[in-house]
């Protein structure tokens, strides 16, 4: 059995506010007394930014990482580690670090997106000698901002019809003759609780096949040469199947998902907005979208 290194933290869930402390051990395992250089642990964040394919030779496809957290402890001092399970606890404060450039954004949330990513990890390195290779571990964690005090709800109510999808500029012909009516409970949403709303199809001159509602994230990221906008599905619920029933509500209910959303955010170098569709798709799979965008936030 070779020597290894395993980051455990305390809290199960891994999630941390700012200002807390991240608790843990950092547990040895090795077979007999192992000599090494010193033990160290290093938290880090940062936000990875990447341009879609689609604005290659644009302007250059290769953006900086944005530095949120760096902080390093020292776990051990040089020293002879003994044979079998060492447990070394360790415990790093949660801050943001000091500005040292303008438009810092500060500690942000957990995002996993596909051209914005926010991540934040926990290494630890053991050094030893020439002969021997470092050891390294590593664990995520995850940071939430705070809970703000409940938004004050924004409900959307809209008729879908054939006048106002051309007026949108986005249907082609023939159309169909349909009067579909949409309302979302609020366009403000707290990530802890689900989108709600309902649909109702008054009247439609063709059979329907699908109702979905799809919730789409659009990442905006670049620098002083050029910006790129990209909107990407996250998640498809279809809300209803074949030719439903005429005048009839039908809920719409969705839970965000976890790590995919994270609060509408904006900085000098990204943004991270999120948007709710309506789709009604026809049996000749012609598709009807309405678009609402949405404002999510720790809330709540």
């Amino acid at each position: 059995m070779s020597t290894s290194l395993t980051i455990n933290l305390k809290r199960p869930s891994k999630v941390y506010h700012e200002g807390e402390v991240i608790a843990g051990v950092v547990v040895v395992e090795s077979p007999s007394d192992t000599r090494h250089e010193g033990l160290t642990l290093v938290a880090e964040g940062a936000v990875n930014l990447q341009l879609s394919s689609k604005n290659m030779g644009l302007f250059s496809n290769t953006l900086k990482p944005i530095n949120l957290l760096n902080t390093s402890v020292e776990l051990a001092p040089p020293s002879k580690m003994p044979g079998g399970v060492t447990e070394i606890p360790f415990e790093i404060p949660l801050r943001a670090r000091q500005a040292t450039s303008p438009g810092y954004p500060g500690l942000l949330e957990t995002y996993h997106g596909v051209f914005v990513n926010i991540m934040y990890t926990l290494k630890c390195g053991m050094k030893r000698s020439f002969l021997n290779k470092p050891l390294n571990a590593t664990c995520q964690f995850f940071v939430q901002h705070r809970h703000q005090e409940p938004p004050v709800l924004k409900p959307v109510r809209c008729e879908i019809t054939p006048a106002s999808v051309r007026a949108g500029g986005g249907a082609r012909a023939p159309m169909p003759a349909f009067t579909v009516y949409a309302e979302i409970d609020s366009t403000v949403c707290p990530l802890d609780k689900p989108l709600t709303g309902k649909i109702r199809v008054d009247e439609c001159s063709v059979p329907i096949k699908s109702i979905e509602l799809q919730l789409v994230r659009v990442e905006t990221c670049g620098d002083s040469e050029g910006f790129s906008r990209d909107a990407t599905e996250i998640q498809n619920i279809q809300v209803g199947e074949g030719d439903v029933a005429r005048a009839r509500d039908i809920p719409l209910y969705m839970v965000l998902p976890r790590l995919f959303t994270a609060p509408t955010t904006a900085t000098a170098h990204f943004k991270i907005e999120f948007e709710l569709n309506i789709a009604v798709i026809f049996e000749d799979d012609y598709l009807v979208t309405e678009n609402f965008p949405i404002l999510l936030l720790r809330s709540r």
